[in-house]
Formats: structure tokens, C-alpha cells, sequence
């Protein structure tokens, strides 16, 4: 009789293994939630109130510290977390495409060009809808007019919209939840963003599924990082995911389901900002060389036709400023995971990372000294991605994920193979690796 049990239950076991393993992958569903500017470090306070992410982190594996790109900026590394690829690779080194005027400024950001020109490598959701998968997204970025994305509920939601008229003709909207919607305040879209998760859940289960949620970001700029401000944005943003979670649940589709939470780097409180502009002016190269500030990082573009002669003239009117950590050259960028400058236009010639407590500041002309205190605490991204303040997080959860694994510390480049794991697809020519510790 005890051999017999003991038979059933085996049985029992490899039934629903081998189910478990061959669910086919139309039928299954990859949601990737990203909550902009989560750095690792935090998760490390029990007391942080977020317990849905601690749910899910229980029931599945997680990295202490998964490790961003450079540059440390919110567009490149989910972008990487994508690809699976770095921004030489990728095309992405800012919040959009960078482009050059022939003017002045002679730089100037893009960000609502087309994905097809913006990225340059594939993407998870391509290679997803090549193989019959359906695909969506809310909020995510370098995504814009994507023609492998079934379903777009874009950062700037407009009445004019498919999936915007639809749920308002089924009265998940109203017209005044999306009318200037660009304009509204980003907790406020937070919201209306979950509610388009929730409701791509319920009404097309797409295969695939990406959620970028910005306000701890925001917060995180205005206040700094591990302030009162920033604790509440966690948890106001661990209620959205609950919501995401239990739409997967209210459809039936959590035994079939993963779940990745995941963010694009890490956060540091500054109190001094850094003017490069001013140091170029009074060098006298105040035309030569043009500074485009990330926070943490400064890209420096200088005149293309006098190259050679200007680098090295800005480099030395920049070398030993306060608050300078460090200065990349050309010989520099492959060690840095950034392209050759000759090789892609996007490129700067130089680029600085600042010291914990900087930041590097827009442009000035007002004159003054170079390093001004600022006038409240702020925070910033953008710093070394070697830097563990810039960490960011990862929790995988549901079909296919193993209970219980924590790794030390992963690159965000392993995020894209994983997922095609995951979807059943192969993604080309990459540079991570799937991270087979945590699949069943």
C-alpha cells in the first residue's frame, strides 16, 4: 500500500512537471515591470514598505544587484534589458537619439523618432512577433511606432491612441484621463498606466508585456534617494504591481505566467552641482566644446574639424575641477562599454563622471565659480556603472522560475536571454547570457 502511494505521488510529480514544462508558449505570458530609478541597496531595509515585491522575491529568485550599463541613464539600459546588448551595439546613449544640428548648440536630443531608427540592434519583442507571439507595451521607452508591438499605451497617451480609444469606448477611461495626459503629474500617470497593464491582462493576454512605472525616478531627482519621499513612492509603486498581479490572477493566467521586477540603475543624493560650461568659458572654448549633462556623467562634444587639437585643450581646461572623479578619452570608451566615438556620430569625445555628492548641472552663463551648492538636496543617475549605488534591482517570479535562488550579482544584459528563454525564442548576437540558476 506505502509502495503504491509512493508511486501515485511520484506519478503525480512528473505529470505535472512535464505540464508545467510544455505549456505551449502562445499560451504563456511574460509580464517585465520596471520601476524606474529602484536601486538595490534599498531592498536591503526590512522595513522598506513594499510587500508585494517581497511576496515574489519568496516565491521566486532574485539578485542581490543586478548591474546597469554605461551609461547609467534610464533609455540605454532598458534598451540593454531588451537586446541583450550594450550601447555600442544597442544605438541608445541618452533618452532618445542623439543628433547633430550643424549649428548651435551642435547637439540636440531625439526622443520621438521611430524605434527603427533609434535602436539599432533586435529586440525581444521583435523576435517575439516573428514567431507569432503577441506583444505590448505601457510606457516603455525607444519603443515609439514599433511595428512588432501589437498593443502601444505610449508615455504620451493621446486621444488619437487605438488602445486609448478602445478603453475609453469600454469605459476603463475617461476622455479627461488622457486629454494632455504629457502634461499631467506623474503619479497620476503611474495610475493610468497600471490601468492599461491591468487591462491588456484581462482583454488580450499578449505573450509578452513590458510596464515601466517613472514616479520613484521623479522623486528620487527632486528629493534624493533615501529620503521619506522616496519610501512612499515604493510603496505607492508596489500597489501598482499588486494591481498587475491580481488582473493575472482574476484572468487565470498565474499558472502560466512569469513575472520579472526589475529597474534600469540605482540612485545618489548630490549637494553641489558641477558647471563644465563655465570652466570651457573661461578657457576660452566656450564655442569649441559643447557639454550635455547626465547627471552623474557629462558627455563633452567638440568641434568635428579640429578634433584633434581641441580634445586634449578641453581635457586639460577640465582636468583637477572639484568634484570630478573621473575623465574618459577615446582609449577609454571599449573598457567602458561606450562606442567609438569615429565610428558612431552619437558618440562624445569626452566624457566625466562625477564624485558621490556631485552632479553635473545644464549650462550656465551667469559666470560664477564651477561647483555651486545646490539649493536643496537632489538626486541623480548617470555615475559609473562600477558604481554600487547605481545597482538595480531584479525579482523573477511565477511559470518557470525556481523558488528560492539568490544570486550575488548579475549583469542587466542577462535580463533579454532570459526572457527569450523564457518566450520560447533565441535572441541574436548577444552579450549576455541566460540565467539558466533560475529556471525550473
Amino acid at each position: 500500500m506505502k509502495q503504491t502511494w509512493l508511486r501515485a505521488v511520484v506519478t503525480a510529480a512528473i505529470t505535472f512537471t512535464m505540464s508545467a514544462a510544455t505549456v505551449p508558449a502562445k499560451q504563456r505570458m511574460v509580464v517585465v515591470i520596471s520601476l524606474d530609478g529602484f536601486p538595490a541597496y534599498t531592498l536591503q531595509d526590512p522595513k522598506l514598505p513594499v510587500p508585494t515585491l517581497r511576496r515574489l522575491a519568496e516565491t521566486g529568485s532574485t539578485a542581490k544587484r543586478m548591474i546597469p550599463i554605461n551609461p547609467t541613464v534610464t533609455w540605454p539600459n532598458h534598451t540593454a534589458m531588451v537586446t541583450g546588448v550594450q550601447s555600442p551595439q544597442h544605438g541608445l546613449l541618452y533618452n532618445g537619439a542623439l543628433v547633430r544640428t550643424g549649428g548651435w548648440p551642435p547637439v540636440k536630443i531625439e526622443p520621438w523618432i521611430n524605434k527603427e531608427k533609434m535602436v539599432h540592434a533586435v529586440t525581444l519583442y521583435d523576435v517575439a512577433s516573428r514567431q507569432g507571439l503577441t506583444t505590448a507595451e505601457v510606457d516603455w521607452v525607444a519603443i515609439n511606432n514599433a511595428q512588432t508591438i501589437n498593443w502601444h499605451f505610449p508615455e504620451r497617451a493621446t486621444l488619437g491612441g487605438s488602445l486609448e480609444r478602445e478603453m475609453i469606448a469600454r469605459g476603463v477611461l475617461k476622455r479627461s484621463d488622457v486629454e494632455n495626459f504629457s502634461k499631467d503629474n506623474i503619479v497620476w500617470r503611474d495610475e493610468i498606466w497600471a490601468k492599461a497593464a491591468t487591462y491588456l491582462i484581462r482583454e488580450h493576454k499578449p505573450n509578452l508585456l513590458l510596464v515601466h512605472f517613472l514616479t520613484l525616478d521623479s522623486v528620487q531627482h527632486h528629493y534624493g534617494p533615501k529620503t521619506l519621499a522616496s519610501e512612499a513612492a515604493m510603496a505607492f509603486l508596489d500597489s501598482r504591481v499588486k494591481e498587475i498581479l491580481d488582473a493575472i490572477k482574476a484572468s487565470c493566467l498565474a499558472d502560466r505566467t512569469t513575472v520579472l521586477i526589475v529597474s534600469d540603475h540605482g540612485f545618489k543624493a548630490f549637494h553641489k552641482q558641477i558647471r563644465l560650461s563655465i570652466a570651457l568659458a573661461s578657457a576660452g572654448l566656450g564655442r569649441d566644446a559643447y557639454v550635455v549633462p547626465e547627471g552623474g556623467s557629462a558627455m563633452i562634444y567638440v568641434d568635428r574639424k579640429h578634433t584633434a587639437e581641441l580634445v586634449p585643450k578641453v581635457r586639460q581646461a577640465l582636468q583637477g575641477i572639484e568634484g570630478v572623479e573621473r575623465i574618459a578619452a577615446r582609449e577609454d570608451f571599449p573598457s567602458l562599454g561606450l562606442p567609438d566615438p569615429q565610428k558612431d556620430p552619437q558618440m562624445a569625445d569626452l566624457v566625466l563622471f562625477a564624485k558621490s555628492d556631485y552632479t553635473f548641472s545644464h549650462p550656465a552663463t551667469d559666470g560664477g565659480p564651477v561647483v555651486v551648492t545646490a539649493a536643496q538636496q537632489g538626486g541623480s543617475h548617470g555615475y559609473l556603472a562600477s558604481d554600487p549605488d547605481m545597482d538595480a534591482i531584479f525579482i523573477a517570479s511565477g511559470y518557470g522560475i525556481r523558488r528560492g535562488v539568490t544570486l550575488d550579482e548579475i549583469p542587466n544584459l542577462d535580463v533579454a536571454p532570459t526572457l527569450a528563454n523564457l518566450l520560447g525564442v533565441k535572441l541574436p548576437k548577444i552579450q549576455g547570457q541566460v540565467l539558466r540558476q533560475i529556471l525550473q
